[in-house]
């Protein structure tokens, strides 16, 4: 409908949003609202974000089962991961004590202690160096790949890039957290951990929960087009990741280790 204009009636193409369950060991850890789609990814991702893996062997099976009734219609819905032998379960402070909706990653934690998770990667001494140049071009590429955000409007994405620029990995989701969980859980299965001398880029702000994801899967920068939070800086500058916003060609914010930012004239 347009201001002064007649109304139109025609079909439309939404962002499609359903319930996800992961249970580890038969066990319900969590519920997410997700886009479908590279759900794998997503249960991987979200594993390695919480601390319960850091290693592919860690994680050895995955399936779609039948929701907690024997409900057929629930099948792609709800994801049976199994661990190693050896590999502890995850402790209470992961599970979630009510279901995550697309816009909270950290909605549902037992405490506030839970909320900081401890990386077994080091991001500090990683050597990643980039230019001002290749990051501005980046926010249009990861644009130009959005294929479902197109059709619907109505989509985050998550981007793994090189550091000359190369473009590894796309995921888009309703939730910003889930698609950055689908980027880090493709690095996982994938065999990529930790993700050393590379920079992951996200469509919208830089919250905490996302330069936490970022800190677990070892990525040494992140970029967003929006802005961040004061805790997410305050992250980022404890844990020496780059951390950089509003990057909108020609122009950006570096407000944690700007030294990995170097101009193409210094």
């Amino acid at each position: 409908m347009t201001v002064g204009s007649s109304p139109v009636r025609q079909r439309d193409t939404l962002a499609g949003e359903e319930p996800l369950e992961l249970r580890v060991g038969g066990r319900s850890m969590a519920v997410t609202m997700r886009t479908p789609g590279a759900d794998f990814d997503l249960a991987a991702g979200f594993l390695v974000s919480e601390g319960v893996i850091s290693r592919t062997e860690e994680l050895v099976a995955m399936r779609y089962c039948a929701g907690k009734n024997g409900d057929a219609a629930d099948r792609f819905n709800v994801l049976d991961l199994d661990l190693a032998s050896g590999v502890a379960p995850p402790n209470d402070s992961v599970a979630r004590a009510f279901f995550t909706s697309s816009s909270c990653g950290l909605c549902g934690k037992a405490s506030i202690a839970a909320v900081h998770t401890r990386s077994i990667f080091e991001v500090r001494d990683d050597a990643l160096r980039v230019t001002p140049t290749m990051l501005a071009s980046l926010p249009e590429r990861l644009r130009a790949a959005q294929k479902v955000f197109d059709k619907t409007g109505g989509l985050h994405a998550a981007a793994l890039f090189s550091a000359t620029g190369e473009l590894l990995v796309l995921r888009e989701d309703v939730g910003r957290h889930n698609a950055v969980d689908k980027v880090i859980g493709w690095a996982l299965r994938e065999g990529r951990l930790p993700l050393r001398g590379t920079l992951l880029l996200v469509s919208g702000r830089a919250s905490f929960e996302l330069v936490q994801k970022a800190v677990m899967a070892g990525v040494p920068m992140l970029c967003a087009v929006s802005a961040p939070s004061s805790l997410a800086v305050d992250l980022a500058e404890e844990s020496g990741m780059t951390l950089v916003g509003f990057l909108r060609d020609p122009s950006m914010v570096v407000y944690a280790r700007a030294d990995r930012v170097a101009n193409e004239l210094s």
